[in-house]
């Protein structure tokens, strides 16, 4: 992959740069682009968290829990947000399992660190079974949103549910979401 830091370009090009260097991406790399930005308060973000190559070579835990220390570190040290996407285990994304902060593929650092957890989960995996077996229509319905969820806030509300219509044909969620008002569960027990 190409490892340069370049201006996407339009009117806000100026101010979003993109860093494409995959694995060999280094804590190093991340903090040189943060400081190539002219911008007073970049974002960065992270896709994905477990790509970056850590200080701390070893078992993925050790590797993580490093990575999480000095992206934490720069966002304290620099004042500005860090945006981390993370992988899940293979438990985590079970169908008819919940997400949740445990299934991080990674290390405890990931929910200690971190000042918000977001998580999303399809809503058909989550609702609860008699959402679905009294009325029928509710399963194609639920197919089509997803369950965001606040599962820590450092400084607020958390294990908050809130949901967002999917609409994929336009690469994007319908950005208006409401608190759900179903019952959710962790995992659905199926009977057939």
């Amino acid at each position: 992959m190409d490892d340069r830091v370049e201006p996407l370009g339009g009117t806000r090009g100026e101010r979003v740069l993109l860093r494409r260097c995959g694995a060999s991406t280094t804590m190093q790399d991340i903090a040189a682009a943060v400081e190539s930005v002219t911008t007073d308060r970049p974002v960065v973000v992270v896709d994905y968290l477990q790509k970056i190559a850590g200080s701390t070579p070893g078992v993925e835990d050790e590797r993580v829990t490093g990575v999480v220390q000095e992206l934490k570190d720069l966002a304290l040290r620099c004042e500005l947000p860090v945006l981390s996407i993370v992988a899940a285990d293979k438990e985590g994304i079970a169908e008819g399992r919940r997400l949740r902060i445990q299934h991080l593929r990674g290390s405890t650092a990931l929910a200690y660190e971190a000042d918000v957890v977001l998580i999303m989960n399809d809503k058909f995996d989550v609702v609860a079974r008699h959402h679905l077996v009294y009325n029928v229509g509710n399963a194609e319905r639920f197919r089509d949103w997803v369950v965001l969820t606040i599962e820590k806030n450092r400084s607020g509300l958390d294990r908050i549910d809130l949901e967002f219509e999917k609409r994929f044909t336009q690469g994007r969620f319908e950005p208006a979401g409401r608190v759900v008002n179903e019952q959710l569960v962790d995992e659905r027990v199926f009977v057939e």
